[in-house]
C-alpha cells in the first residue's frame, strides 16, 4: 500500500478570490484610524501575512499602536462584509476550485490541509459558508503560528498527518507560499491567478494556469 501524500492548500489568492472584500476593508480600516491608504498594488502584495505582521509592512513607519489599531479596525471590516454579503459573494471560488478540491478529497492516496493567514474564526467562518465541511484533515492559521514564510504552519500540518516532508506539496499564489514551503522541506506548486505574478513565484517546483492542470501537476511531482 503506498504512503498517504499530503496537499495544502493557501485560501485567499489560491481557492477564493477576496481581494474585492480585502481592498475594501483595507479601505475602510484605514479611513477609520485616519491613516492614508497604500495603493490597492501594496494592499494585495501583503495578502497571505498575519495581519499584524502585513500592517506593519503597509505603513512601517507608523508606531506599534497605529499596526494594531488597524489590524482590529480591518478585522471589524472584514466580519461586517461577509456578514452582510455572505461568503460566497465576500469570497467566491476561483473557476474549478470546488470541484478540484472534492476530486482530490475523494481519492484514497491523499490528505487535505490548510495553511493560510486567515484567523481561526476567519476560516471557519469560510469553510462554513463554502460546505467545506470535513474537507480537510489539518487547518493552520494565523492564530497559532509565525507568519508566512516561516515553516511553523506546515510543520504542524505534516506533524498532524504523519507525514513526510517528501510526500507533501503545497499550494498557493505568492512568494510567502513558495518560500514557506522550501523551509518545511516540501515540494511547492504555484497557482498562476492569485495575488502575486508568477515571477514571483521562483521557488515553486511548477507553476500551474488552472485548477485543471492540478491533478496532473501533482501525479508529475510524485511520479
Amino acid at each position: 500500500m503506498s504512503e498517504l501524500r499530503l496537499v495544502v492548500f493557501d485560501v485567499d489568492g489560491t481557492l477564493v478570490d477576496s481581494q474585492r472584500t480585502i481592498v475594501d476593508s483595507m479601505r475602510r480600516a484605514f479611513e477609520a484610524v485616519a491613516v492614508d491608504m497604500p495603493t490597492r498594488e501594496a494592499v494585495l502584495g501583503i495578502v497571505g501575512l498575519s495581519i499584524d505582521v502585513a500592517m506593519a509592512r503597509l505603513v512601517p513607519d507608523a508606531p506599534r499602536e497605529t499596526h494594531h489599531a488597524l489590524a482590529d479596525a480591518y478585522k471589524s471590516a472584514y466580519f461586517d462584509l461577509r456578514t452582510s454579503e455572505g461568503t460566497k459573494a465576500t469570497s467566491p471560488f476561483y473557476p474549478g476550485a470546488r470541484e478540484t478540491l472534492m476530486a482530490l478529497a475523494a481519492r484514497d492516496d491523499l490528505l487535505l490541509g490548510v495553511a493560510t493567514g486567515k484567523s481561526k474564526r476567519g476560516l471557519d467562518k469560510l469553510i462554513e459558508g463554502h460546505g467545506l465541511e470535513g474537507v480537510f484533515v489539518t487547518e493552520q492559521v494565523a492564530d497559532f503560528h509565525p507568519s508566512k514564510p516561516h515553516p511553523a504552519m506546515l510543520r504542524a500540518a505534516l506533524a498532524e498527518t504523519g507525514t513526510e516532508p517528501q510526500n507533501a506539496v503545497m499550494i498557493g499564489d505568492t512568494s510567502y507560499d513558495m518560500d514557506m514551503a522550501r523551509a518545511a522541506g516540501m515540494r511547492a506548486i504555484g497557482v498562476g491567478w492569485g495575488y502575486h505574478a508568477p515571477s514571483a513565484l521562483a521557488a515553486a517546483d511548477r507553476i500551474i494556469d488552472g485548477f485543471k492542470d492540478l491533478p496532473g501537476a501533482l501525479d508529475d511531482i510524485w511520479r
